[in-house]
């Protein structure tokens, strides 16, 4: 049955039951051209930590969908977010450069378009917090280039109309716009709905993380001849800490957002978005479209303390590798390797400039990232990267510089700075600094770190 016709309560229980079934489907190409461009599947999670799921590490997390993605494709295992929180990570996804060149994006912004540090404050009192469209997104690059483009999922780059996911180049918008609301009501902690069709509220009975599903499936159901970019922005695992059987007849009240949540909890809101997923590549198979498409998966930022980060130090919200290192995917039969393993350093936006590329679209300004995908389809061996972070979050920011297998980190709150040398090759959980005993190396890593900042200052 074509996911189409299928009936909402149908399309539920499908995709509860379909476990590991889908990573084994053929990966067929009836219906297409050879001259066809490749689409495009790009998958977020929200908060998910480097082992948290199975085929990097986790005990007991089951996610047979996207281990399935792992054993088809190529996993990345020195995998970095563009930023340890959500906003940034999207900025540097979205534009292909550091989120530092747009202004106030550091740092997630706040529920209600808060912004939580000075000029993310300063912006959001002249309703400018958010990715402006003179930003030239990818999916602008891509639709100017020919492709059908959607976001089902959360956006958190902006409140304000002018920031809304349809101006900036998808056709079709269905999701959240801020960084977190009620799985069930669609709420944010103030009790204002949040749910987006394209460009206005709407309400939709269901799990946010199945209406997200659903909503993929079914633009996958209804395409034809133009190829398409369908990114798909889940919000799990990020808090509230709901699992798909936790509904409650009213919103959660304010007080209830900060619950820390269960180990079980999380679990289940990780395996019902592997198995969202799982209906997505079924819906890949379904329309004869697997060969042609290329599916990536990653996380946005590492986990928080209920999340796994092993073997790393740190988690969500810091610039230690549990915070910034996360698991990466990427899918593309025929072009990349099947079930192998990669040291390559990358970083999200990276692959902002290899979708650009294999698109045939054209790069709207010089890219920060490097497209590591071409480097991989070229058999190239690891290649030496240079990679620049900054976290601002009130008076507190971080910084930190990774030089080939050298890395360096400092974090001030204003009143004093610490600071932290590590080398990644040897010490990737970052016990052993190496601050006093490599002082030539901390000096030009703090200087590399200096001109990157003089580089990305913003213009607004």
């Amino acid at each position: 049955m074509m996911a189409e016709k299928r009936t909402r309560r149908r399309f539920l229980s499908e995709m509860a039951g379909l476990g590991a079934l889908t990573t084994g489907a053929t990966l067929g190409s009836a219906g297409q051209t050879a001259a066809r461009r490749p689409n495009i599947v790009f998958i977020l999670a929200d908060d998910l930590g480097y082992g948290d799921i199975g085929c990097y590490g986790s005990p007991d997390v089951r996610t047979p969908n996207i281990d399935g993605l792992a054993k088809q494709g190529v996993r990345f295992t020195s995998f970095y977010s563009n930023g340890p929180e959500c906003t940034p990570t999207r900025t540097g996804l979205m534009t292909g450069r550091y989120q530092h060149r747009v202004g106030g994006l550091e740092c997630a912004i706040g529920l209600a378009n808060v912004g939580r540090y000075d000029d993310a404050s300063r912006l959001a009192a002249a309703h400018e917090l958010g990715l402006p469209v003179e930003e030239t997104s990818i999916a602008r690059m891509l639709k100017d280039a020919g492709y059908a483009t959607a976001l089902c999922g959360k956006w958190h780059l902006g409140y304000e109309p002018k920031f809304l996911p349809c101006r900036h180049g998808f056709d079709y918008f269905f999701g959240s716009l801020g960084g977190a609301v009620d799985y069930f009501h669609h709420t944010e902690s103030d009790g204002q709905l949040m749910l987006y069709q394209n460009e206005a509220p709407v309400r939709r009975a269901g799990y946010m993380t199945d209406l997200i599903t659903e909503e993929a499936v079914g633009f996958i159901a209804r395409q034809s001849e133009r190829p398409f970019f369908l990114y798909v922005a889940y919000t799990a695992p990020h808090a509230p800490y709901q699992g798909p059987n936790d509904r409650k007849d009213q919103p959660l009240g304010p007080d209830e957002w900060d619950k820390k949540g269960s180990h079980e909890t999380y679990a289940a809101m990780i395996e019902r978005m592997d198995q969202g997923i799982g209906a997505i590549l079924k819906a890949l198979d379904e329309k004869g479209l697997s060969q042609n498409t290329m599916v990536v998966f990653t996380s946005d930022n590492g986990g928080t303390a209920l999340g796994n980060n092993a073997p790393f130090r740190g988690g969500k919200g810091g610039l230690f590798e549990g915070g910034i290192r996360v698991p990466c995917i990427v899918r593309w039969p025929g072009l990349l390797p099947a079930g192998e393993t990669t040291e390559q350093a990358a970083i999200t936006m990276d692959l902002s400039a290899s979708m650009v590329r294999i698109a045939g679209a054209t790069p709207a300004r010089p890219f920060d990232g490097t497209d590591v995908l071409r480097e991989i389809e070229a058999g190239q061996p690891p290649q030496p990267r240079t990679l620049f972070w900054r976290q601002r979050r009130g008076e507190v920011t971080w910084r930190a510089v990774r030089d080939g297998s050298l890395k360096y980190v400092s974090r001030s709150d204003g009143k004093a700075t610490t600071e932290n040398l590590f080398d990644l090759a040897r010490d990737p959980s970052e016990k052993d600094d190496l601050l006093t005993s490599r002082p030539d190396d901390l000096k030009r890593l703090k200087g590399l770190l200096a001109e990157w900042e003089r580089e990305v200052r913003p213009k607004r």
